[in-house]
């Protein structure tokens, strides 16, 4: 899946408490890929890595640096997300639930990435199984994908808007209430 999905379908199943938790679950959300592949494309704009050639559809992983594969496995593994999730509780005596944008995002991954190109190493660092999943570039995954977040955001989005009104009524009706005077 896209990045900015994983952001968005992070940030609607993560981040509803407020703009804030919104923020955090959405850059959560993206977090894995951009710790991953973003530091490669930022390796490659400073001329330390090669840029990947995506423009033949996806290049062979041998093209693709080592410390990437590294990188992917870390942050793509559920294991490294639970023990970071449960050290976060810990350390803070409250589960963070805006963390779980990461593991909605490798859950996400596994059935949506192939053998062909980066299939996701979920139970990594103990087992090197991996799912031969649906390339989420076809059309068939990735237009719902698409369908999908337009009609929760628009619902999303509604809900917020009503929430809003229905809160401005009730403020008005209480600045309308005379306030009577003690003797």
């Amino acid at each position: 899946m896209d990045f900015i999905s994983h952001g968005l379908w992070g940030s609607i199943t993560f981040g509803r408490k407020s703009r804030w938790s919104f923020g955090l679950a959405f850059a959560i959300g993206m977090a894995p890929d951009l710790f991953s592949f973003g530091v490669l494309y930022i390796a490659a704009a400073f001329g330390f890595s090669l840029k990947p050639d995506f423009s033949h559809g996806t290049p062979p992983e041998s093209t693709i640096p080592h410390y990437v594969h590294q990188l992917y496995n870390c942050t793509h593994s559920f294991v490294v997300f639970l023990v970071v999730f449960v050290f976060v509780w810990l350390f803070l005596k409250r589960p963070v639930w805006e963390l779980g944008a990461w593991g909605l995002h490798i859950l996400a991954d596994v059935p949506l990435h192939t053998y062909a190109f980066f299939p996701t190493p979920v139970l990594w660092p103990f087992s090197n199984w991996k799912f031969d999943g649906w390339q989420w570039t076809t059309p068939a995954v990735l237009i719902p994908n698409f369908v999908l977040l337009v009609l929760l955001y628009t619902w999303y989005i509604r809900h917020l808007y009503l929430a809003n009104k229905k809160e401005q009524t009730r403020q008005k009706a209480i600045s309308n209430y005379p306030l009577k005077e003690s003797p």
